[in-house]
């Protein structure tokens, strides 16, 4: 059981789905997905941040791709069926997801977004995401993340 508690990892536990929590110190003000995989001791192509994007329906949509990563936002509206898909202002972050950039989990957000996680965590045992804090990661099994977002898995990346 961890010590942190955020909305995803209570989320978790009640489901009683397996992951582990991992801790960074980020006093040095690096939390950027690259610097962050650094300081826990994980590959970046194991590490993933959740963005969130609103597409010309006004819909929003929620995707997982690697740190080292940037979302095409061409696939990002293509796999989401739009005509186009922006990504939402920074100051919006916690209106529509209940998360603060650097700390926005894929599981938890206020709501239930169409989420889409690019399709490179099929390979991985395990990946990394957000636990909704900065400073707390949840290391889980891409399935089961899979399994809990509803998400689709696609190609989104650049």
């Amino acid at each position: 059981m961890a010590k942190v508690k955020t909305n995803a990892i209570r989320i978790l536990d009640s489901k009683k789905i397996a992951y582990e929590v991992l801790t960074y110190d980020n006093q040095d003000g690096k939390i950027d997905g690259v610097s962050v995989a650094a300081k826990i001791g994980r590959d970046p192509s194991e590490v993933y941040k959740t963005l969130v994007a609103e597409g010309a329906s006004k819909s929003i949509y929620v995707y997982v791709i690697p740190v080292g990563a940037e979302l095409d936002l061409k696939k990002a509206a293509k796999a989401a069926g739009e005509k186009n898909v922006e990504m939402i202002p920074v100051k919006d972050i916690l209106k529509w997801t209940g998360y603060i950039r650097g700390g926005c989990s894929p599981i938890g957000m206020k709501k239930e977004y169409k989420t889409f996680l690019d399709d490179s965590c099929i390979e991985l045992e395990s990946m990394v995401v957000s636990a909704g804090k900065i400073g707390v990661q949840i290391v889980i099994n891409p399935k089961l993340l899979i399994n809990l977002t509803k998400a689709e898995t696609v190609d989104v990346r650049k």
